[in-house]
């Protein structure tokens, strides 16, 4: 009995071992395959030099010269600050809600994870989390990890933020974790929040807002404060009561932000200032975002730009104003003549009652009458030394009209007579005068080979010799198109046209007298411009520099200029241009708009009434306005001239521009003068000439004074008043 006792003892303890022998080989090979299977998730996640290198996507900005922010890319709306800017507030309640033990764990939280495996496990399900602040850190800052609830997902998690606390400090992840996480609406970050949500700067936040950004962090969907304010009221109390509890807040204070309402914001559409503009800057950065390594949406980069948001909002204000009345000019010659509402949309097979009752209530336009029944228009402001654009409209600004086709500088309209200094100034470099006359008469003008045309004066007058000078004044079209047949070539013109730094087609035919090829808003403000800058064509410009986030300089844009005529028969023309302002179809500018600054500019209009112009110019500024219809087959009103529908807009704007008395340029504070006159150019003489030969004057001839160039003045005496009784002659 003993021996057997003794044998069982002894089978016992080797059957002991070897349980404990297999347990323990069975736990080292647990162990072992953790590790490997560890081992085996960490090889697709990002190392210590990845984490190193971690910059979230911030948003970019576009800034206007004055330094407003205009417009904002982005695809994930971020802005990115520093820890010392964000309340103390909103860090007390991202420790109370998120990660109490957040400064003594090292990136895991054992004692959470513990307890969130027992609840999962007693109730079937993934219910209890226990990520800490660096854990969600993880899952935010690399996709490699997966956003779904798994282990897998928890122990990627796990590796990734014990490599987080390695590379950062605890400062430095909270502050990473605040300026990535997501708060709802395409937001990510508390700077990007707390302008979403109450429209101010994160340092401005109050308890209560920080309350309400640390609420939506587990569900910003659930409790946005937008679109579910009763959720968002609870969830917020209980942040402060977790706070409270936690010590971060006394009860005096909690009680007394419990009570409050939510705070109120006014949403508005995301339309930006000047959108045509911003639209244009955000193409013209796409064209070299490869070339320069630059994400625009991404990268969170500052664009400065040329414009001026003080000259944008007067060209806003007047614009908006004259379309109100050219929408309304247009509306009432529709309905007192129905058959060209009719003729207008017939092949829109839009119900006539119906397109009657929209303009009668002046209700919104559908899409698929507004190129028929909508007046558009655009607008530039140049200055015409940098080339500077200071403002930019390129169409209707109402929300429910605003599209994408920026008519400034897409749209190819007929010009009309805004044309014509691009004639009279070929004219004058080739060896005639302002004092050139023609014969003021009906013609035939040949468009083509097969196609001849009978050009009239917009008023329907006639006359006999007129010099060109007066043909400019009065925009007379027979003078203009003499001056083509008569005098010099259309090809010289078209070399004028390119010169001045128009891109689109111009034909080189008669017609081109009388503005008939299309150029684009843009390029023809920009070729008054010239005029305006002695000469120096200066290429438009938009963007000035572009900063990356840490306000270093990637590119920087300069004014092109180049010379492409003389000063001085530059100056000639102007002069002649500046007849049209003072005492011809653009008078409007002086007795109506009260702008008496030195001024010179042209009226247009094409034959169809389909286009109305005004470009002008001081020597600090052009300006150019197109007031039209995107179906040039739809006329703007019988009496809808260049002078009564598109120079208003030029003159009001031009008139609060310079109210205004300033802009920026380059960060330079520029002063508008308006007593500044161009200085008289040393190749041009004043001569005292009789006004009735245009010879140089004796002492018996009534006179005037006129310019010329040096080498091109009178050098004969005026033979018809060579004496006391020459005005006896003829009687």
């Amino acid at each position: 009995m003993p021996e057997q006792n003794s044998g069982n003892q002894k089978f016992q303890a080797a059957s002991w071992w070897k349980v404990l022998l297999n347990t323990f080989l069975f736990l080292l090979a647990c162990f072992i395959g953790g590790i490997i299977y560890l081992f085996i998730l960490s090889r697709d996640l990002p190392s210590i030099a990845e984490l190193q290198r971690f910059n979230p996507e911030q948003v970019s900005k576009i800034l206007s010269a004055d330094g407003i922010v205009i417009k904002e890319l982005y695809i994930h709306k971020r802005d990115v600050v520093n820890i010392s800017q964000i309340p103390r507030s909103l860090r007390h309640g991202l420790l109370a809600m998120e990660d109490r033990n957040f400064f003594e764990h090292s990136g895991v939280s054992f004692q959470s994870l513990a307890r969130a495996v027992i609840v999962n496990m007693m109730t079937l399900s993934r219910r209890q989390g226990a990520s800490t602040i660096t854990q969600q850190l993880a899952r935010n800052m690399y996709n490699t990890i997966g956003f779904e609830k798994t282990y897998t997902r928890k122990l990627k998690e796990l590796i990734t933020s014990i490599n987080i606390e390695q590379t950062y400090t605890k400062t430095q992840i909270m502050e990473l974790y605040l300026n990535s996480v997501y708060f709802g609406h395409g937001t990510y970050g508390v700077q990007a929040a707390s302008n979403q949500y109450f429209g101010k700067d994160i340092s401005d936040l109050q308890l209560d807002e920080s309350a309400i950004l640390i609420g939506l962090l587990p569900a910003p969907a659930r409790y946005s404060p937008i679109r579910h304010p009763d959720r968002a009221l609870v969830r917020r109390n209980l942040v402060l009561r977790v706070m409270k509890e936690q010590g971060y807040i006394e009860e005096d204070k909690y009680q007394l932000v419990v009570k409050k309402d939510l705070p109120v914001k006014q949403f508005e559409k995301d339309g930006g200032m000047a959108p045509y503009f911003t639209e244009f800057i955000r193409r013209q950065l796409e064209k070299i975002d490869e070339e320069l390594d630059i994400n625009l949406y991404k990268d969170g980069l500052v664009v400065h730009t040329t414009l001026d948001s003080r000259i944008q909002l007067a060209l806003e204000d007047a614009f908006n104003a004259g379309m109100k009345k050219n929408q309304a000019v247009l509306n009432k010659e529709f309905l007192q003549d129905l058959s060209k509402l009719e003729d207008a949309i017939g092949f829109t097979r839009f119900d006539l009652d119906s397109a009657r009752f929209i303009l009668e209530s002046n209700d919104t336009i559908p899409a698929l009458l507004r190129n028929q029944l909508l007046v558009q228009g655009a607008g530039i402001v140049i200055d015409p030394t940098q080339g500077h654009i200071l403002g930019m409209v390129g169409g209707r600004q109402e929300d429910i009209y605003r599209d994408h086709f920026n008519r400034s500088t897409q749209a190819k309209r007929q010009p009309g007579s805004v044309f014509k200094p691009m004639i009279y100034l070929t004219a004058l470099e080739q060896g005639h005068s302002t004092t050139t006359e023609l014969l003021n008469q009906p013609l035939i003008v040949f468009i083509d080979d097969t196609t001849q045309w009978n050009p009239q004066n917009h008023d329907g007058s006639t006359g006999l010799l007129t010099t060109l000078r007066e043909g400019l004044r009065r925009s007379l079209n027979l003078i203009s198109v003499r001056v083509v047949q008569e005098l010099i070539e259309p090809k010289a013109i078209v070399q004028n046209a390119k010169d001045f730094g128009m891109t689109t087609y111009i034909r080189a035919v008669d017609a081109i007298a009388l503005g008939v090829s299309e150029v684009y808003p843009l390029e023809i403000t920009a070729a008054y411009g010239v005029i305006a800058n002695n000469g120096i064509y200066a290429q438009p410009l938009a963007i000035t520099r572009i900063e990356d986030r840490h306000g270093r300089i990637i590119k920087e844009f300069l004014p092109e200029n180049k010379e492409v005529q003389d000063e001085a028969t530059i100056y000639i023309l102007r002069d002649m241009m500046k007849s049209v302002v003072d005492a011809g179809t653009g008078g409007a500018l002086r007795w109506k708009y009260k702008f008496r600054a030195p001024a010179a500019g042209k009226t247009g209009t094409t034959n169809s009434k389909a286009d109305a112009w005004f470009v002008g110019f001081t020597p600090q500024l052009a300006i150019g306005i197109w007031v039209g219809m995107d179906d040039p087959a739809v006329s703007l009103g019988e009496k809808q001239f260049g002078s009564s529908a598109a120079l208003p807009i030029f003159g009001n704007t031009i008139r609060n521009i310079y109210d205004g008395g300033e802009f920026q340029s380059r960060g330079e504070t520029v002063l508008l003068n308006a007593k500044a006159d161009w200085l008289m150019s040393q190749g041009v003489v004043e001569v005292e000439i009789c006004e009735e030969t245009y010879e140089k004057a004796t002492r018996f001839c009534p006179t005037m004074k006129e310019i010329f160039l040096k080498n091109n003045r009178p050098r004969q005496q005026c033979q018809k008043h060579s004496s006391p009784f020459s005005r006896f002659k003829d009687k």
